[in-house]
């Protein structure tokens, strides 16, 4: 009879574990880096007036033979320079997760980054 008492209690824990995990994901939000025109010079201004939590969705959708997606430190990020072992996204439909803190995006073909084609985000 104690057994089925602790199976019971293990049950519940592990039910109100999955809808904790099921709250997280549902408050999750998905941004089209850029709006409708996507990942393009003079995006920088993009992220104004929007508030990114931790776990949020960014899709950068550009043409993969002109562009790419560079995860970068703040250092990259303002000297528009690739740091070794940046991850580079190079679909052309990249789906990033936000990690909290700061987050910074560069494409990192010739110029295009010194074009404004990079966005700073801070995640709660």
């Amino acid at each position: 009879m104690v057994q089925q008492g602790r199976g019971s209690a293990m049950l519940a824990t592990v039910l109100v574990s999955l809808l904790v995990v099921q709250l997280e994901v549902a408050q999750a939000a998905t941004y089209t880096v850029g709006g409708a025109g996507g990942w393009k010079f003079n995006v920088a201004g993009w992220t104004k007036g929007k508030q990114f939590k931790a776990g949020d969705v960014l899709v950068f959708n550009y043409n993969p033979a002109i562009h790419n997606v560079v995860a970068v430190n703040n250092v990259g990020y303002k000297a528009c320079l690739t740091p070794k072992g940046a991850k580079v996204y190079k679909t052309g439909k990249d789906q990033i997760k936000l990690s909290k803190g700061s987050n910074f995006f560069i494409c990192n073909f010739g110029g295009h980054c010194e074009s404004g084609m990079k966005i700073a985000i801070t995640a709660m």
